[in-house]
């Protein structure tokens, strides 16, 4: 029981962090000016700035997280 109650607050600080990393993330594009340029800079290479990197590993990090963590409050629960 004690072991499932730590999952589950695992799993909520997981969910705030997760929603906040999508959340800061810039949008891929600025309508259609930015899906022309979008294009460009994925074949050129454009730089990338800011945060958007480390945003985007900690969004898969975190999403992985979730997904190991709610798997094991299954097992728990049965």
């Amino acid at each position: 029981m004690a072991m499932e109650s730590g999952l589950m607050i695992l799993q909520a600080i997981i969910c705030i962090a997760l929603i906040a990393s999508v959340v800061l993330q810039s949008g891929k594009s600025a309508g259609m000016s930015g899906s022309i340029a979008g294009g460009a800079d994925a074949i050129f290479g454009g730089k990338r700035k800011g945060l958007d990197p480390l945003l985007e590993k900690s969004t898969m990090i975190l999403g992985a997280l979730f997904a190991v963590v709610t798997m094991l409050l299954v097992v728990q629960s049965k």
